[in-house]
């Protein structure tokens, strides 16, 4: 029994050990939004990303400039392009039209129902669904909410069979969309968080909204404007920012959503801004 004790006890300081070591990252993986890529002419966005050294990806719009890609087989050939540059399109974003939104009912849902089809065909994991002021549902408001989260609840079975995820990019509070996710209450349900949308809307909110949000958070976007993360003025402590996430242990998709002068600028910020993501993943600050 003594040597079975020993054994025991041993065995329970080893796990202990391995349990003490700090968390490492995977590595990180970065996409860049279209919408805010320069193309130059004659090149399609994959084309034009597989230019940028570590970029593995893109966020497509799902509308845009007057064509909806969920349409026909216009999908299928985005993915062929991605495929033949090496990319991947890990979410999506732009699926309303113009004067759509959460509250138009049939047309909402049929919406959702568009943008997880072509997630399916695109195989992107996250679906970006916008949410902002009038367009968003005042949580405080049974009679606002109600509707939104029955639709969510609907829908998001049907994204979980397609392989992805709808993931809300609202005006609220952190602990708000954390109100909204719990009522939706299903794991194909979350948020796209915005650090510098969350202090635009609410100052002060956005480091302890990744906390709030740490288990439900699907992708996250990262801007500055049309300056680096790493420079000022920002409304971003994009240093902190990015440990929190670290401590979080959030393993999605990085999509830099920052403004460019020119093609060759978005290649050379962009590059810098993944070194600069790197850096602070592995910083002990």
């Amino acid at each position: 029994m003594s040597v079975n004790r020993r054994e025991f006890l041993a065995a329970s300081l080893a796990a202990t050990a391995v349990g003490a070591q700090p968390y490492q990252p995977a590595p990180p993986r970065f996409a860049h939004r279209q919408a805010q890529m320069p193309l130059p002419p004659g090149q399609n966005v994959f084309q034009f990303a597989a230019k940028i050294p570590g970029l593995s990806g893109v966020q497509l719009q799902m509308i845009w400039h007057g064509e909806d890609i969920s349409a026909g087989n216009r999908a299928r050939d985005l993915k062929l392009q991605a495929r033949d540059n090496g990319l991947l399109t890990p979410s999506i974003a732009g699926i309303w039209q113009h004067g759509e939104n959460i509250f138009a009912g049939e047309v909402a849902e049929r919406a959702l129902h568009n943008a997880i089809r072509t997630a399916a065909t695109l195989e992107a994991a996250v679906i970006l669904v916008v949410m902002f002021k009038q367009n968003c549902p005042d949580m405080n408001d049974p009679r606002s909410y109600g509707p939104a989260v029955q639709l969510f609840r609907k829908m998001a079975p049907r994204a979980a069979d397609a392989n992805t995820k709808l993931c809300v990019e609202t005006s609220l509070l952190p602990d708000q969309d954390r109100k909204l996710i719990e009522m939706v209450n299903h794991p194909a349900f979350g948020v796209y968080f915005d650090a510098t949308n969350a202090e635009t809307y609410h100052p002060g909110s956005s480091l302890p909204g990744i906390i709030t949000l740490r288990n439900h958070i699907g992708e996250v976007h990262l801007k500055n404007g049309d300056r680096l993360l790493s420079q000022e003025p920002s409304m971003v402590n994009w240093g902190q920012a990015i440990r929190e996430f670290r401590e979080i242990h959030y393993n999605g998709w990085y999509c830099f959503e920052t403004e460019h002068a020119s093609p060759e600028r978005c290649i050379a910020d962009t590059v810098a801004n993944m070194a600069f993501v790197r850096q602070q993943l592995s910083s002990h600050v």
